[in-house]
C-alpha cells in the first residue's frame, strides 16, 4: 500500500512512508498488551492530566496543526484550526467529566446492596478516516484512554503526516509507551489485526465495505465493534420555515468540509409551497461561493480530498444525469489543477437514479419538492442510512413531533447535523451502530461489572 502526502490543489506528492513490517506491527501490539497492565491501574485523576496536556499541546501548536490538515486532505485552512480546537475540547471533555461517568453505580434492591463497576478492556483498534484526521482520532481515543484502554489507531493513508502529529502529541505529553500507538498499515492488514487475541475491541469510521469487513472479523472472534459508516441527511424544510435562515444553514450544512462529511445535509427536502423561494436563494448562495486554494482565508470551497474522491463524485454525477437527474447548477468537475468539484444541485431525482441512493461525499446537493410533511417525512426514511437529519419550523414542537418520526441516530432543529463533545454522535440501518462522544461514548469499551453484597438474611 502507498502511503503518501499528495496536495490536492496541486496533486503533487509531498511525502511518503513505507509499511510498517510485521514484526513491528507485532512489537507494537505487545507495547500496548503492556502498557494496558499498569496503565489500567493508574487514577482518573492521573489519565486526565494526560488528556489536558495533549489538549494544551494541540491549542499551543494550533497553526502548525492546521496547516497539516488542510496541506493532506484541502479542508478550508479556517475549518482546519477550528478541528484542532474541536479535538482539544473533546480531551479537555473527558478529563472533566470522565471520572463522573465511570464513577460507581448504586443498584436499587429488594435485598441486599449492589452497583455497577466500569473498567476497562484492554488494546482498543482504531481505523480513522481522513476527512477530521484529528477530531475523528480525538472521539476515540480520549475517552478509552481516560478509562484505561490503550489505543492503536491506524489512520486513512492520504493523512500520514497528521497521523504521526498526533503520535507526537502524546510522547511530547508523557504518555507511556504503548498507551497511544500510530500504526502505518493498510486497511487489509488492519482488519487482519482485529483477529488477534491482544486486540479486545475495534472501531471503524469509513465506508460500508471496510466496516462490514472489520465488523465480520470482530464477530468471529466475539470482539466489541462500534462502527459509523456514512449517511444521507435530510435537511427538511416545511412550509413554516425561516427560510432566508434555512438557506443559510443549508450552505453551511452541504458544504462544510468542502462536503465530505458524513453527517453533511446531502437531501435538501422541502415542502412545495415554499420550495422555489428557497430553491432561488440556495441557488444564488452556491454559485457566488467562491473556489480555490484553502490555504487562501478567502476561499469558500476547496478541492476534494485526492483525484480519486473527484473522479468518484463526477462518475456519480454523470451516472444520475444518464438516468434522468437534472443539474440545475456545476455538475462538472472544474477545468484548473486539482481535485476541484463545481458546486452542484441536482433535482428531478427518483428511485433508481444513483445520487437518490448513493452517499454523495462532496460539493454536490439533491434538492426534493415534496406535498407536505408526511411526505417529506417518507422521503427521508427511504434511505439505506440513517445518520443524522434537521427540521426547520417555527414551531418547536412540530419539529420535535417530525424528529421522533425520522429514523436516524441524531436529528438536529433548526441547525444542520453538527458534532460537539457533550452531544452522542452515531447512527442507525447502514449507517452504523453504537455511540461516540458524551456520556455514551465512554461506556462503548468498558466492563461494567456487577458487584452484589449479600447480607445475611437474604432470602437466596
Amino acid at each position: 500500500m502507498t502511503i503518501q502526502t499528495i496536495n490536492p490543489p496541486t496533486k503533487k506528492t509531498v511525502a511518503s512512508y513505507k509499511e510498517m513490517t510485521d514484526a513491528a506491527l507485532y512489537t507494537a501490539v505487545g507495547q500496548a498488551e503492556k502498557a494496558f497492565e499498569k496503565w489500567k491501574t493508574t487514577t482518573y485523576k492521573e489519565r486526565a492530566y494526560l488528556l489536558i496536556k495533549v489538549a494544551s499541546l494541540m491549542r499551543e501548536k494550533k497553526e502548525t496543526l492546521a496547516k497539516l490538515i488542510t496541506l493532506e486532505m484541502g479542508k478550508l485552512i479556517s475549518q482546519s484550526e477550528g478541528e484542532i480546537d474541536l479535538s482539544a475540547d473533546i480531551l479537555d471533555y473527558y478529563a472533566a467529566n470522565g471520572a463522573k461517568f465511570l464513577a460507581d453505580r448504586p443498584l436499587s434492591l429488594e435485598f441486599g446492596k449492589a452497583f455497577i463497576r466500569y473498567s476497562p478492556i484492554g488494546v482498543l483498534l482504531g481505523v480513522q478516516p481522513w476527512n477530521f484526521p484529528f477530531y475523528q482520532v480525538a472521539r476515540f481515543a480520549a475517552p478509552n484512554i481516560l478509562v484505561g484502554n490503550t489505543v492503536l489507531l491506524k489512520h486513512a493513508s492520504i493523512v500520514p503526516q497528521c497521523a504521526d502529529a498526533i503520535d507526537d502529541l502524546f510522547r511530547e505529553a508523557g504518555a507511556p509507551q504503548g498507551v497511544y500507538t500510530n500504526l502505518k498499515i493498510s486497511g487489509k492488514r488492519a482488519t487482519e489485526l482485529v483477529s488477534d487475541d491482544r486486540i479486545k475491541g475495534v472501531s471503524l469510521t469509513g465506508s460500508e465495505e471496510a466496516g462490514a469487513s472489520v465488523a465480520a472479523v470482530a464477530g468471529k472472534h466475539l470482539k466489541k465493534s462500534v462502527l459509523e459508516l456514512g449517511g444521507n441527511d435530510a435537511f427538511i424544510v416545511l412550509e413554516d420555515a425561516n427560510i432566508d435562515k434555512a438557506v443559510e444553514w443549508a450552505v453551511v450544512g452541504r458544504m462544510n468540509n468542502n462536503g465530505e462529511c458524513c453527517v453533511a445535509s446531502k437531501r435538501l427536502i422541502v415542502v412545495e409551497s415554499v420550495a422555489d423561494e428557497f430553491l432561488k436563494k440556495f441557488k444564488d448562495k452556491l454559485s457566488k461561493l467562491k473556489v480555490g486554494d484553502p490555504m487562501d482565508r478567502s476561499t469558500e470551497i476547496g478541492p476534494l480530498s485526492s483525484e480519486d474522491a473527484v473522479l468518484h463524485l463526477a462518475d456519480q454525477v454523470k451516472r444520475s444525469v444518464a438516468a434522468g437527474a437534472k443539474v440545475l447548477l456545476g455538475g462538472k468537475r472544474m477545468s484548473c489543477p486539482g481535485a476541484f468539484m463545481e458546486p452542484t444541485i441536482l433535482t428531478d431525482l427518483k428511485p433508481g437514479i444513483p445520487a437518490y441512493h448513493e452517499e454523495l461525499f462532496g460539493p454536490v446537493a439533491s434538492f426534493y419538492r415534496v406535498k407536505n410533511e408526511q411526505a417529506a417525512i417518507d422521503l427521508a426514511n427511504d434511505s439505506d442510512y440513517g445518520l443524522g437529519g434537521a427540521v426547520f419550523t417555527t414551531d418547536i414542537e412540530r419539529g420535535i413531533r417530525v424528529a421522533n418520526q425520522i429514523d436516524t441516530g441524531m436529528v438536529f432543529i433548526n441547525h444542520p447535523t453538527w458534532t460537539q463533545a457533550d452531544l452522542p454522535f452515531g447512527g442507525t440501518k447502514r449507517s452504523g451502530y453504537g455511540r461516540e462522544l458524551f456520556e455514551l461514548g465512554i461506556e462503548e469499551f468498558v466492563n461494567k461489572k456487577l458487584i452484589r453484597i449479600s447480607e445475611l438474611n437474604d432470602p437466596f
